[in-house]
């Protein structure tokens, strides 16, 4: 499962096809939200969980700058407050797609 095509669709939307037809809207603020990063989500060191020290939003927060992929399994987004350390793999993304959370606000 790969994507063919991943655009920004409007301001609150990023829409990715896959090559299994399938079409999947992603809510920019929940892909911000979910940042899959070690900053952002923690991370397991030595069997300790270390949590993530909670920032306070920055200007640009839930802006994408730019998006590449990354080799032939995820996608980096660079925010428009400077973070870009997260990579969403294909599977991620997919799984984000299927939340009911990932319904663009405004949206029923």
């Amino acid at each position: 499962m790969r994507p063919t095509s991943i655009k920004k669709t409007d301001a609150d939307t990023l829409t990715v096809t896959w090559d299994d037809g399938a079409v999947t809207p992603l809510a920019i603020r929940l892909l911000r939200d979910e940042c899959p990063c070690a900053e952002c989500k923690g991370e397991q060191i030595l069997l300790h969980q270390v949590l993530p020290v909670v920032q306070p939003k920055r200007p640009g927060h839930y802006d994408i700058q730019s998006l590449a992929p990354v080799g032939s399994y995820a996608l980096q987004i660079a925010w428009g407050d400077g973070h870009a350390t997260g990579l969403y793999s294909w599977e991620y993304l997919r799984a984000l797609a299927s939340t009911e959370r990932s319904t663009p606000a405004g949206t029923p």
